[in-house]
């Protein structure tokens, strides 16, 4: 099995970036549900739990982002030693990745438990919403682990193109989430924090089964063994030269995110909060197959570039961005033409109904920028796959923090355009870097290419 998934990397990359895709884009969409279903039930709670939970959003992008980012640099990392055809670093680099996760989740979780309710206060959360917001967000940073460990072993199979039985994991875990939501939330009067502990419970569930597969079983293309383990300074680096800016990548979305979120609760309130957070829910689950795109081309080019083949590293970006593009097109269609069916997922209650305009306002004009995001992800997922994850980090600086503040600085207090002019800001100012970023991954393989001399 294993065998036919590293054969499939190394072979035509259109056909490789398509089926690498498909169980990633699954499993990140089932991934996504997770938070989608956390708010239709805590949607029951009211606007305060809902706002509550709002602003922990940014802090889980980190916590998040933490882990993803470090199975994307242990997924580059394993690809570019499967693609030079150097089994025995491949089987280093997932050891390695291992220990890195186990040492980040402590070191994150210390961290954000004693950072928690001055960080959540800093963004405008008080009173019952700062209460509700401490509810859900205590439990996230307990099970760090969870998360770190079931995205960082996830980021080990996609480095060897095992990406079906991730997926199969993942749809187990997300029924579970399901049933334990409303179990925790209501049943056990959990109310905020059974949403975030049944995640977490999930989460862990799914962490320990490919665990399994890897440290017990040993049915991967990776064999790791924990015996007899030497530290390897120069593989640490590796893994990590990647590692480290995508897990920043999330870290600057998340300071944009509370950018976004001070701004939204200075012009519109809870309302707002409400508003922007339940649209963003939609946004988040609507970029993940442009995500499992990126991924899928993270893997393959990383493959292409560990054998120095500069016309498969072209091909695989090209086909990635065409897919995206045709995706993000059809995913915008949807949300624009059934914005308002959309809105009432997270409004669907007589308290929170007032929310349904706003919600579909923020789908109609901030989700256009989907478009351009189509080709804009995979470029960012090829230069982590190529070992270069500080370019991708510099177009998620360009993108989120400096043009889209401006855009927003200039529609709401220069032209006054209020909330529509936040999303306005959101909308024009991610599409035009994401155009941007496609150019120059298209210079840098030019660049390679010339390099490899192919």
């Amino acid at each position: 099995m294993t065998n036919k998934n590293v054969t499939l990397m190394r072979g035509e990359p259109e056909i490789a970036v398509k089926k690498l895709a498909i169980p990633i884009m699954i499993s990140m969409i089932l991934t996504a549900l997770y938070n989608i279903i956390d708010g239709i039930w805590v949607a029951g709670l009211g606007q305060t739990a809902i706002a509550g939970i709002g602003f922990v959003t940014p802090i889980f992008m980190v916590l998040n982002g933490a882990s993803v980012g470090l199975g994307n640099g242990a997924t580059s990392s394993i690809s570019r030693f499967i693609g030079a055809k150097n089994h025995e670093m491949a089987n280093e680099s997932a050891k390695h990745s291992l220990f890195i996760f186990l040492i980040s989740s402590v070191i994150l979780t210390v961290i954000f438990l004693i950072i928690q309710k001055p960080l959540l206060a800093s963004y405008g959360a008080n009173g019952q919403t700062l209460n509700e917001a401490m509810s859900y967000a205590t439990p996230l940073f307990l099970g760090l682990i969870a998360f770190m460990f079931s995205n960082g072993c996830s980021g080990i199979l996609r480095g060897e193109g095992d990406m079906k039985r991730a997926m199969y994991v993942i749809i187990a875990t997300v029924i579970l989430n399901a049933i334990l939501d409303p179990l925790f939330i209501y049943t056990l009067g959990l109310g905020s924090a059974g949403a975030s502990l049944a995640t977490i419970v999930s989460s862990a569930i799914s962490a320990l089964i490919m665990l399994y597969w890897i440290l017990i079983k040993k049915d991967t293309y990776v064999k790791v063994n924990l015996k007899n383990t030497k530290f390897d300074s120069n593989l640490t680096k590796d893994i990590l030269k990647v590692g480290i800016p995508s897990a920043l990548d999330m870290l600057i979305m998340a300071i944009a995110m509370s950018i976004y979120l001070i701004i939204i609760s200075q012009i519109g309130g809870d309302y707002g909060i409400a508003t922007f957070t339940s649209g963003q829910r939609l946004y988040l689950f609507a970029i993940m197959p442009l995500t499992a795109i990126g991924s899928a081309v993270l893997t393959v080019s990383g493959t292409a570039f560990g054998a120095k083949n500069g016309d498969y590293l072209s091909r695989t970006h090209k086909y990635g961005a065409k897919f995206g593009l045709i995706l993000g097109t059809a995913i915008t269609l949807i949300l624009v033409i059934f914005s308002n069916q959309l809105a009432t997922i997270f409004a669907y209650t007589p308290e929170t109904a007032s929310l349904i305009p706003g919600i579909a306002s923020y789908l109609q004009i901030a989700c256009l920028s989907l478009i351009a995001t189509g080709i804009g992800m995979p470029s960012s997922f090829f230069y982590q796959g190529i070992g270069k994850g500080l370019y991708s980090l510099m177009f998620t600086v360009l993108r989120e923090i400096i043009f889209v503040i401006i855009l927003i600085y200039l529609f709401v207090y220069v032209l006054n355009f209020g909330l529509i002019g936040i999303w306005m800001g959101l909308c024009i100012g991610r599409a035009i870097p994401s155009v941007l970023n496609y150019i120059f991954a298209r210079y840098e393989i030019r660049r390679q290419r010339k390099e490899f001399g192919n």
